[in-house]
């Protein structure tokens, strides 16, 4: 297990900010962390990552405890913030040499360059970083955090600022890190499509509680129902190639209206689409699946 937190409480002064969260993540899981604005998710992370020691409860991170022992996880585990800072003097091949110093690992400028077109910033590099717009300093935000090979990546909004092209490469790289590599990832956002994309795994947290954790698929089953998705997908693809689990209802232009059964995770049916070669440029979910659940269960909590 790389991530296993029990019944975790941090109280700042007198008021209880984390009640009751519970959290576990696996090898090669990609978890999304979900939750209303001031649910308590960037607290978490900070308990997480060792910034915040808990008041109580368990939290053990790649088998350590972040509280008592952050310099060893920090060494093993890759963060990207929702609001990354840079140097921006610098160009982005002498920040990621700069980076990997800390770490005292010594890369090549064919590594830095593999880095930076891992992320998609080759040819880039020459230029400071204060001429990086929003997404781009994503993108070297995501550089930073593989730096170190880490065996698990903590990613607070990854995709802001990114259009939809750009979204999908990001994902491609998380993916092929989870599925090939097997990096756990912890996901930290507001976007459902990116949760349905990648995640197979949630939680969800309302007032400092989860209220909700599970598989995707099991928590999609008990709604009995299928999730309806619309994909804009490069021109000139055929629908020939859906997975068993994923029933095109209709087409317009370079968009398919699907629906994929709830007896599986989205994630894996849009791994099996892209594994055939269909070039998926955007995803939108139509209805039920994860938003309805999301929406059903976060009101029932405040209704409460």
């Amino acid at each position: 297990m790389l991530v296993e937190i029990r019944e975790l409480k941090l109280n700042l002064g007198s008021h209880a900010v984390l009640r009751n969260v519970n959290l576990t993540l696996e090898k090669g899981q990609v978890y999304g962390l979900l939750g209303p604005n001031g649910a308590g998710k960037s607290t978490t992370i900070s308990v997480v990552t060792g910034l915040r020691a808990p008041t109580a409860g368990s939290v053990s991170v790649l088998g350590l405890d972040p509280a008592t022992d952050p310099i060893q996880l920090h060494r093993r585990i890759g963060v990207l913030a929702e609001q990354a800072g840079f140097y921006d003097w610098m160009s982005a091949s002498d920040y990621l040499r700069w980076v990997a110093g800390l770490y005292r690992i010594t890369l090549s400028k064919a590594e830095i360059a593999s880095q930076l077109e891992r992320v998609g910033l080759e040819g880039r590099s020459p230029a400071s970083i204060a001429t990086y717009s929003r997404g781009m300093r994503q993108r070297l935000g995501l550089a930073r955090a593989l730096i170190n090979q880490p065996e698990l990546l903590i990613l607070d909004e990854p995709t802001n600022g990114l259009d939809p092209r750009g979204r999908r490469e990001i994902h491609d790289v998380l993916l092929d890190l989870s599925a090939n590599h097997g990096v756990g990832i912890l996901l930290c956002t507001h976007l459902l499509d990116d949760v349905d994309r990648l995640c197979t795994r949630i939680g969800i947290i309302a007032q400092g509680q989860t209220i909700l954790e599970g598989a995707i698929a099991d928590l999609l089953s008990d709604q009995n129902a299928a999730v309806r998705y619309r994909l804009r997908v490069e021109p000139g693809e055929t629908p020939d190639r859906l997975p068993a689990d994923v029933t095109l209802r209709a087409r317009a232009g370079d968009w398919w209206h699907v629906e994929v059964s709830s007896h599986i995770d989205p994630a894996s049916a849009w791994r099996k689409l892209l594994d055939a070669g269909v070039r998926i440029d955007e995803i939108h979910r139509e209805g039920g699946g994860l938003e309805d659940l999301y929406m059903a269960v976060t009101e029932a909590k405040e209704a409460a």
